[in-house]
């Protein structure tokens, strides 16, 4: 979207912190699209930003960005506390293998001679998954 934005458009964004990871992003975005003619606008916080924007506007996206900020590294941070309560209690383990040991393994196998993309197809999973997969160290599956 950003490359693509032109001048005379506007570019509705919810909120601030939906458009850039810090202030001085959020800055630099705003500037460099407003300086192409970009109308930038923030529906949360009821903001309109041109290119032509007085002191009092710059001053007020540096505010309201760093409040902003602010809120996402609160969130980020209650989340790992969460999550890491979570894992003290055994309730919170990760996300499901994608693949069972025995299919770990045939994929190991077939690795060797057939195309990584074409077992990741057929398995269902990304060739990035394949790859973790082979990175891993071989266990043995269970015959229960």
């Amino acid at each position: 979207m950003l490359a693509f934005a032109r001048e005379g458009d506007t570019v509705v964004v919810h909120s601030m912190d939906r458009l850039a990871r810090n202030v001085d992003d959020l800055r630099r975005l705003v500037r460099s699209l407003t300086e192409r003619g970009v109308r930038v606008e923030f529906m949360k916080e009821h903001l309109n930003f041109t290119g032509g924007d007085s002191p009092m506007a710059d001053m007020m996206l540096s505010v309201l960005g760093a409040v902003a900020q602010f809120e996402r590294d609160l969130i980020r941070e209650r989340q790992r506390e969460g999550i890491a309560l979570a894992k003290k209690r055994g309730a919170y383990k990760g996300r499901r293998r994608a693949l069972t040991a025995e299919q770990a393994a045939e994929l190991r196998r077939r690795s060797v001679t057939e195309p990584r993309a074409a077992l990741a197809r057929e398995y269902g999973i990304s060739r990035e998954t394949v790859y973790q997969y082979l990175k891993q160290p071989a266990v043995e599956p269970t015959g229960a």
